[in-house]
């Protein structure tokens, strides 16, 4: 396929072509030094036309219905005008083959919406890669005019924090009577959620989501309050029966204007770009340094010293950055 000059990145994207969209996010995922030169010149020049999307993070344990309720949600925001972009984060892909292509199939009346497009995030050596590609592909469906993205986490752990940084509000999905033994990974995400939504409201488990929504809202009332003031609102919802869909809407919608109101919008943007900014540039020292010429050899030999006891670890690693 032709290569396409910078201008031509530049005015498809804003054109709201789709298929240069699609090319220009393949570019900036590739690693070969002309591409990533060029990524960066289309990126500088679609800048000014990005930062007025709501951006979304959503996760959720496992068995949640995800999918089901991204497209829902999804097919509801386009009802109402609004052109979504779904993004995703999965470190675990390249070990495992991942799920997003089979979410993206799933997601079988979304993915035909003129209003929506679905695009999985490409697997990398480390989930902080991942994660900057992630921003880049958020900027350039932006520029395209997708006015809501939606960036979903397919990992679990640390991929939960990095989506959290990235987004303006996080939906944390759980199920009723998830089990005890998810009560730690719970905690843990659900301090940073901004809203609580317990799925597959419906049916003989409509009592029993009820039940969870009062114990989720007390659980978080002991949480300290968010800097912004806002309080994670918890409702139910059924993705089946579309019930719930348009509440949450209007609760983002509600956080949206608080923030904006407030001024924190703008302190949180500042405060995304510039934690980007430091971890890209740990993830560029990192590859810098492994780069090296000889550098492996040198790492073999150190770490051989370090296991036969013959080397600190301190002295190790202030001999190979001194370049001894």
């Amino acid at each position: 396929m032709r290569r396409l000059t910078a201008d031509q990145y530049v005015s498809g994207v804003l054109a709201h072509d789709r298929l240069v969209l699609s090319r220009a996010i393949t570019l900036i995922e590739s690693r070969l030094p002309s591409d990533r030169e060029l990524a960066g010149q289309v990126l500088a020049r679609i800048l000014p036309h990005t930062g007025n999307a709501v951006r979304l993070g959503i996760t959720g344990v496992p068995g949640v219905g995800k999918s089901t309720f991204i497209e829902s949600f999804g097919k509801h925001l386009t009802g109402l005008g609004r052109r979504l972009a779904v993004l995703a984060i999965d470190p675990s892909s390249q070990r495992s083959k991942g799920s997003i292509l089979g979410d993206k199939t799933r997601m079988e009346t979304l993915s035909v919406d003129p209003q929506a497009y679905i695009r999985p995030s490409p697997a990398g050596d480390s989930l902080g890669g991942v994660a900057h590609r992630t921003r880049e592909t958020m900027l350039l469906c932006e520029a395209a005019g997708f006015d809501v993205i939606l960036i979903e986490t397919v990992g679990v752990g640390q991929s939960e924090t990095l989506v959290h940084g990235m987004v303006d509000f996080f939906l944390l999905l759980m199920l009723a009577g998830a089990g005890d033994e998810l009560q730690g990974m719970k905690r843990g995400i659900m301090e940073l959620a901004d809203a609580i939504a317990i799925t597959k409201a419906d049916g003989d488990n409509r009592a029993a989501a009820d039940r969870a929504r009062i114990d989720y809202a007390n659980a978080l009332h002991l949480f300290p309050p968010a800097p912004t003031g806002w309080m994670p609102p918890v409702l139910t919802c059924s993705a089946t029966e579309n019930r719930g869909i348009a509440d949450l809407w209007q609760i983002i919608t509600k956080h949206q204007e608080q923030l904006t109101r407030t001024g924190h919008r703008d302190r949180l943007r500042q405060a995304q770009n510039l934690d980007w900014m430091r971890n890209y540039l740990r993830q560029q020292l990192e590859e810098r340094f492994y780069s090296q010429p000889g550098i492996r050899e040198r790492l073999e030999a150190v770490e051989r010293k370090v296991r036969a006891g013959e080397l600190l670890p301190v002295q190790a690693v202030e001999a190979l950055l001194d370049n001894q």
